[in-house]
């Protein structure tokens, strides 16, 4: 289970000659779900588009998203601490918080099968690689199909895990997911890349006061 959460938290934030590096800036994406079940699909319809906004600099990154149905999720990836810190305040659950030694993870994700595929797709004028990722655990089944380009060299909340099994950020990913006998399809794609200047205290790994530790952690 704890790999299933590693993978869904995240789940909730030019031209071709722009393969220069990139390697500080914010990266604004958008995420829709759709389910062939009807009350999961009306419970998707209520939350529409939701945006993902992923600060990044160097290899570290933190992602915040808002949504009627998660409610505030921030996910800070600490590289240099090998450290991935997710903040959830959510109207159901409360504030929790889930600490996650990435070294660890990357242990975690040895099952996980990462499969290098033929295609290409060209999002926002960057030429990104495909991959293919599958893992089963607890009843679940995920498969995501990630495009992912090199110019970002930064993991995303989705990647930071797998270590040298996948290169790059994905700027269009497709998840699959079967959770007791629903099936659900996760699309998330970057509509906006901006190269600015990023604050170094973004990726400070600090829990908040009145967040409680998640349960089976």
């Amino acid at each position: 289970m704890k790999k299933i959460v590693f993978l869904l938290v995240a789940a909730f934030s030019l031209s071709m000659v722009a393969q220069d590096q990139v390697t500080e800036g914010i990266i604004i994406t958008k995420t829709t779900m759709s389910s062939d079940n009807e009350q999961a699909q009306a419970q998707f319809d209520m939350v529409g588009e939701m945006l993902t906004t992923t600060y990044f600099k160097d290899k570290n990154s933190r992602g915040e998203l808002n949504s009627p149905m998660s409610g505030n999720v921030i996910t800070i990836n600490n590289d240099s601490e090998s450290k991935m810190l997710v903040l959830m305040d959510n109207p159901m659950m409360g504030k929790k918080y889930m600490l996650t030694d990435t070294t660890e993870a990357k242990e975690l994700a040895k099952d996980v099968v990462v499969t290098e595929g033929e295609e290409v797709k060209t999002v926002l004028g960057y030429e990104c690689k495909q991959y293919i990722v599958k893992m089963s655990q607890n009843g679940s089944d995920v498969e995501m199909v990630m495009f992912t380009t090199e110019a970002i060299p930064v993991a995303s909340q989705q990647t930071s895990g797998l270590g040298d099994k996948l290169k790059g950020f994905p700027l269009h990913m497709t998840m699959k997911v079967n959770q007791m006998g629903t099936d659900m399809v996760i699309i998330s794609e970057v509509t906006e890349i901006k190269k600015e200047t990023v604050s170094e205290d973004k990726f400070k790994v600090v829990v908040p006061e009145g967040y409680e530790k998640m349960e089976g952690q």
